[in-house]
């Protein structure tokens, strides 16, 4: 049976100035699918679907809807296509029920809201989703508000949706959850066009993927005829060892020793809550959880960042053994301990590194104290030239603004040099967002690296599968709560999923309390 075109792409260009996002695409999607739109970052998949759902316009080539053309210059005409879009970050208010967000902006501002109600309800039943109209947005969890923006597309009558990163925030059950709902939706004659980075994901739910390699389409294969070595090939342009190495463990002994610690923020909301762990040496120990757990509230306080409100974090000095205490303590004062710290921030440009400044002066920040005026440059300029070549940082010099660096090269800067400072204790949030599969895999060789040299290694990642391959332990995180730490080489993705339910479930327990 020959299925019906929903959407064709022909000879699609779109640039930004200089930089060419899109250069002359063709690509069709059918009518009863899903496809996967696949390339790593910076290959073109967002800007293309958002010129399919009115928020570009193509420079260049031609939109066709059900085989006739179609001028989409704004999301409203997106919508008389029955074109429907879920980004990746919600465009939802908060105080409003889902309902009202729902019908918001629609019906020539008439509203009828026990009618649209019903529908709502009508739709949910229909494809399976879990959700009350009436519920309050802000008392929602990540994935109801998820489901809100989908239910909203499918009542403006969407039959050709398009979701931006579906399943970045939300736990394994979640996910296969969606990927059930989103099925019934594709065998109800739905185009279901699904833009990710997970490969796993797009083997298990899609029909096709195409795949975009620099802003241009390299081709479209079927899910089934199809693996992760050759989609990776078709999206980096040659072949990758996709295997990431991990060694057992050796003469492990604590390193830095967390206990109880709570921490409020500005607005007195408890982000730490009774938090306590140890970090070993020669271990990678993994952080898993939904993002705004905790996260990056937990590593600015190991990194004298954060207030203590309660609890300590002792630090084991490799060489003497000796426990010293970082609490109340700040930066410089950790590293005067002689406290061998290194933090690779989730903000590489805010927290990291000056943007302003050039890569040679972002390496003398790591030696400058106060008082300390005369700066020898060579060393710093030697250490930049080192992690140019040995991280291929792609940048004109060592003297360019690490701001015109692209976000993969700025984060291979900020590694490199937190490497390079010869940490007992190293904390990376997130370390290869933003990278291409070659770099990633590079910067989890340098973990190991780290690991086998016998550093403790704290690595916030939002890859499950990555966690379970590079790391030795995981320890849960939600509403500023350790769930549960498991042993990454007998743990699965279910079981850390359940504990990342688990802590949803207590911090909601915790708000209404």
């Amino acid at each position: 049976m020959t299925k019906q075109p929903a959407i064709e792409l022909k000879n699609i260009t779109k640039t930004f100035g200089k930089v060419v996002a899109n250069k002359n695409v063709n690509l069709t999607a059918y009518r009863g699918e899903i496809l996967s739109i696949l390339g790593e970052n910076g290959s073109g998949k967002t800007t293309l679907m958002n010129m399919i759902s009115g928020i570009y316009f193509p420079d260049e080539g031609q939109i066709y809807i059900d085989e006739k053309e179609a001028s989409i210059t704004s999301p409203k005409d997106a919508f008389k296509y029955k074109i429907g879009m879920i980004h990746q970050h919600f465009k939802l208010v908060d105080v409003f029920t889902a309902a009202e967000n729902i019908i918001l902006g629609i019906e020539d501002g008439k509203y009828n809201l026990k009618a649209s109600t019903e529908e709502i309800k009508k739709i949910s039943n229909q494809y399976g989703f879990d959700l009350n109209p009436e519920k309050k947005i802000y008392t929602m969890s990540v994935s109801e508000k998820q489901t809100v923006e989908i239910i909203k597309v499918l009542y403006r009558g969407a039959d050709i949706l398009i979701l931006d990163e579906p399943t970045a925030v939300l736990t394994p059950q979640e996910t296969e959850k969606l990927f059930s709902i989103l099925r019934r939706m594709r065998d109800d004659g739905k185009c279901i066009i699904i833009i990710t980075h997970k490969l796993h994901e797009v083997l298990s739910l899609s029909d096709r993927v195409a795949v975009l390699r620099k802003g241009e389409y390299v081709g479209t294969v079927n899910t089934a005829e199809t693996n992760e070595s050759q989609l990776t090939e078709m999206m980096v342009g040659e072949k990758v060892d996709l295997n990431i190495k991990r060694n057992d463990p050796k003469n492990t002994t604590d390193r830095l020793v967390v206990n109880s610690i709570t921490c409020v923020d500005r607005m007195g909301t408890t982000v730490l809550d009774n938090v306590s762990f140890t970090a070993k040496s020669g271990e990678i120990l993994g952080i898993a959880g939904i993002a705004g757990s905790g996260q990056r509230e937990l590593l600015e306080s190991i990194a004298g960042l954060q207030r203590l409100e309660y609890g300590d974090i002792f630090y084991f000095d490799p060489k003497t053994g000796k426990k010293e205490s970082l609490r109340d303590k700040t930066p410089v004062q950790i590293r005067h301990m002689g406290v061998r710290l290194s933090f690779v921030p989730e903000d590489r440009l805010g927290m990291g590194l000056v943007g302003n400044m050039d890569i040679v002066d972002n390496m003398m920040l790591r030696s400058y104290t106060k008082g300390n005026i005369f700066l020898k440059r060579k060393q710093p300029k030697d250490l930049a030239l080192k992690i140019i070549k040995d991280l291929e940082v792609v940048t004109p010099s060592a003297s360019t603004p690490v701001r015109r660096l692209s976000g993969g090269n700025v984060q291979k800067v900020l590694v490199g040099r937190e490497i390079a400072a010869s940490p007992t204790v190293l904390m990376v949030a997130y370390p290869v967002r933003g990278l291409d599969i070659n770099s990633s895999y590079m910067i989890y060789n340098l973990l190991n690296q780290q690991k086998e040299q016998g550093v403790a290694i704290i690595f916030v990642g939002e890859d499950l599968d990555v966690l379970l391959e590079l790391c030795d332990k995981i320890m849960v995180i939600g509403s500023g709560r350790i769930t549960g730490i498991v042993d990454a080489r007998t743990a699965t993705k279910d079981e850390i999923g359940l504990l990342m339910t688990k802590a949803k479930e207590d911090g909601k327990e915790n708000n209404n309390g």
